[in-house]
């Protein structure tokens, strides 16, 4: 352990679920927080293999990603918390998956921490998991979002018993931040 790092999630699983086109940023940097933090994290896509973000920035494709399960593989019960990056192609991509929209409404309805950022929440509407809720994303997906029965706010992070969102790239380390402190609240599964 470096002294950058802590094992404050150690023994804990985060399954990150992203196909093609997702935001770099929205993917890698909390991965590495997260694996910082003493997590173990596993990139779950549609295909095996790798597959390639987006730089928004650039307004190019980014980096590839090493695959480490296919979402047909991919267990619920396996992790204690989910992050589902944004960009604006992965979810567009994702939501039209049953399989993906499954896990993710199994998910929604344990007590286990759920994270969306960007347009990740596109995913949260297709599985049934926003009514009621208290939730932010990237602009666009406001109304989408309020068709959905939730309630939108234009913060850097919210937090609705466990379902974490935020807006865009400039947010991630509240982002981070938020869903190191959930996973560690008891009833997500926290030993605190």
């Amino acid at each position: 352990m470096s002294i950058f790092s802590s094992d404050k999630l150690k023994g804990k699983k985060v399954a990150i679920i992203a196909t093609d086109g997702f935001e770099q940023s929205e993917l890698d940097e909390p991965k590495k927080y997260l694996e910082g933090e003493g997590a173990e994290t596993h990139v779950i896509s549609l295909k095996s293999g790798s597959i390639k973000g987006w730089d928004g920035p650039s307004k190019d494709w980014g980096s590839k990603v090493s695959v480490d399960k296919v979402i047909g593989d991919a267990k619920p019960a396996d992790y204690d918390a989910l992050v589902l990056p944004g960009g604006q192609m992965n979810p567009d991509i994702l939501r039209m998956d049953k399989d993906v929209v499954a896990f993710i409404r199994e998910f929604a309805r344990s007590s286990k921490v759920v994270a969306a950022i960007c347009h990740g929440p596109w995913l949260l509407i297709e599985a049934e998991a926003v009514r009621g809720k208290r939730v932010t994303s990237w602009p666009s997906l406001q109304t989408d979002l309020r068709n959905a029965g939730a309630h939108w706010e234009d913060s850097e992070v919210v937090c609705d018993h466990g379902l974490i969102t935020s807006r865009n790239p400039q947010d991630i380390p509240a982002f981070n931040k938020k869903i190191v402190e959930e996973m560690l609240e008891p009833q997500h599964g926290g030993n605190s």
